[in-house]
């Protein structure tokens, strides 16, 4: 998912350079593209959130986590399972919330853009954000079975 999100950014780079250099050379811009990048933005955030997550690359504040890690392991992995935990508890809502919308525009057909000039449709992208949040979900998931095995284990040794 990760490099799809990238793939489309580079084709995003593309149609924008294109879209750029045919209204300057030609006076002709690429129709739709100002409504690419738009949609596009949210789509490639959430193709991309399950593997910032799973790369430790997902914005926190890491001071007390790292002092815990130094000084008290298990209190860390306890921690880190409850982060994991909650991350799980919010993609599951944000998920059963992305439902309607997404059977909303596939009902009534929602697109951005103009009649006439360029329509896209709204029902890809927010597709994608559901896959992106179930993915994501389980990713918090194994990152929690993870660090309770790894509390348990140290549990066990001491």
């Amino acid at each position: 998912m990760n490099a799809l999100g990238t793939l489309w950014i580079l084709t995003l780079m593309v149609l924008i350079n294109l879209d750029v250099a045919g209204r300057n050379l030609f006076g002709a811009p690429v129709r739709g593209v100002t409504e690419m990048v738009s949609l596009s933005i949210v789509g490639i955030v959430f193709l991309q959130l399950a593997d910032t997550l799973r790369t430790g690359r997902f914005t926190r504040a890491d001071v007390l986590l790292d002092r815990l890690k130094r000084t008290a392991p298990g209190w860390s992995d306890a921690l880190q399972a409850l982060f994991h935990l909650v991350g799980l508890g919010l993609m599951v809502v944000i998920l059963l919330a992305s439902w309607q919308p997404l059977a909303e525009a596939v009902r009534i057909r929602e697109y951005v853009g103009a009649i006439g000039d360029f329509q896209l449709p709204v029902w890809p992208v927010r597709l994608i954000t559901l896959l992106g949040l179930l993915a994501t979900a389980l990713c918090f998931a194994l990152l929690a079975l993870m660090d309770v095995r790894r509390l348990l284990a140290r549990r066990r040794c001491a």
